[in-house]
């Protein structure tokens, strides 16, 4: 078990700089105990999610794709993470929402090879290597993600409750 814990003054902080791993520590479905406090630090959280997060998640995806890359042998773990925080960032822009599972996020993205390197993934590690073959085809949509969620720092930025109804897909 982890347990996260910043001062007020650091949290607050870091909420305010627009830090996408505050959000997702408050958001996290993986709370063991809650409060009403909690429950007013959220709804002050919502608003102050902007365009400008995806700054955070896009500089925190391309850390993770650096570190992806450098690995020999290339492993699935590390790539479905990439996948994780563009989408991540990507769900946060189009619904002003948190949300980190995978899994989840991609129920909504339906990205093809997403179920296949979660298998690959589960399936232990003699499956979780990647072929070099493979790695362009990843790099390619890599890219592909990074602009769809770069394209959110350029957009006007709708009111709170009007994010998911105008956010537009990754299409």
């Amino acid at each position: 078990m982890d347990i996260v814990s910043h001062d007020v003054r650091k949290f607050f902080g870091l909420l305010l700089k627009k830090n996408g791993y505050v959000l997702e520590q408050l958001f996290s479905p993986l709370i063991v105990h809650t409060t009403s406090e909690h429950a007013e630090l959220k709804n002050i959280a919502r608003d102050c999610i902007t365009k400008h997060h995806s700054h955070h998640y896009f500089g925190f995806a391309e850390t993770q794709w650096k570190l992806f890359d450098k690995e020999r042998p290339r492993r699935v773990k590390p790539l479905l993470y990439v996948y994780r925080v563009l989408l991540t960032g990507i769900h946060l822009m189009q619904t002003g929402e948190v949300e980190a599972k995978l899994v989840t996020l991609n129920e909504d993205h339906k990205l093809p090879y997403i179920a296949d390197l979660v298998a690959r993934k589960l399936a232990g590690p003699e499956k979780s290597k990647l072929d070099d073959a493979d790695i362009a085809f990843h790099e390619k949509e890599y890219q592909r993600l990074r602009g769809v969620l770069a394209s959110f720092a350029r957009r006007e930025w709708p009111a709170r409750t009007a994010r998911r109804k105008d956010a537009g897909g990754l299409e």
